[in-house]
């Protein structure tokens, strides 16, 4: 093994049929570059070990997010390599990967820094639940499946009143993902800022806001079903009663992920989501 300061974890999600072959190859490549330090499944990760450089994740997207939840305020830059389906964080090839590899170990300036959010839910004045979330928090009805109110604060000034399925609070990262199917902007990711969107709201005034991103967004729970549930980045859910409130604000740290050096920022954007794709003959 050539010798490297370099310390590299991997975590692999034992679920995707391809990635434990993956697995082995990552595993011989990274070993000709750095100390691979430990390894893990991503459903048993809760921390990586001390003086980490990198974490290189095998899995899809949603595999991503819940290892980045997992390391919170631990600022560990991650390398996603995609055994899923879409790839839009965990982007790179296997073929990438060994092309590429010493200088994603080494290189500083592949580092993308995005914002998460902190999410803390309080029942009569107890904190229930204190969660991360990488894309976003999405208050939705539930069952029964009638409309919902929630009352919005920014910053401790009354926003509105909004009646309907709910709303989605999202980071840049997460604005392609349940915030782009509600029709909320697509923001690039490195902006900072956070983005409310009502999902079908009972009005044709309610509409996407972005928002600074050192507001503390509080949501309250004015008129909810039994079902209504505040969901962190569609993985982590907990109920919502009426007259909980929900504080949602940017975390003190942010998510670093090592972007392809192969491709522009809107590569995915374009590719992938097929953004600003003119219509074809059938």
């Amino acid at each position: 093994m050539k010798q490297s300061t370099k310390r590299v974890f991997l975590i692999w999600n034992d679920e995707k049929p391809d990635a434990a072959g993956v697995l082995q190859r990552v595993r011989d490549i990274v070993a000709l570059h750095a100390a691979i330090v430990g390894e893990v499944t991503a459903a048993r990760f809760q921390e990586a070990p001390a003086g980490v450089d990198r974490i290189i994740m095998i899995g899809g997207d949603g595999t991503l997010l819940g290892v980045a939840r997992a390391l919170g305020s631990k600022p560990i830059p991650l390398i996603g390599v995609n055994a899923g389906k879409l790839g839009y964080l965990a982007e790179f090839s296997l073929g990438e990967i060994e092309t590429d590899i010493e200088r994603l170990l080494s290189d500083d300036s592949l580092i993308s820094r995005r914002m998460f959010l902190q999410v803390e839910a309080r029942r009569e004045g107890a904190v229930v639940a204190n969660r991360p979330a990488i894309n976003d928090c999405v208050i939705q009805a539930g069952p029964p499946f009638r409309m919902i109110t929630l009352g919005v604060d920014v910053n401790g000034e009354h926003l509105t009143d909004i009646t309907g399925d709910g709303i989605i609070v999202s980071t840049p990262s997460g604005s392609t993902a349940h915030n782009l199917s509600a029709g909320g902007p697509i923001m690039q990711p490195d902006v900072d800022a956070l983005i409310l969107t009502p999902l079908c709201p009972h009005s044709l005034t309610h509409k996407p806001l972005v928002v600074a991103p050192d507001s503390e967004i509080e949501i309250r729970a004015e008129a909810v079903n039994d079902g209504t549930t505040v969901i962190l980045d569609g993985q982590v859910s907990f109920p919502l009663r009426r007259g909980d409130h929900v504080l949602v604000r940017k975390a003190s740290t942010d998510f670093l992920l090592v972007r392809n050096p192969r491709y522009g920022k809107w590569r995915n954007l374009i590719t992938k989501l097929h953004w600003g794709q003119p219509p074809s003959n059938p």
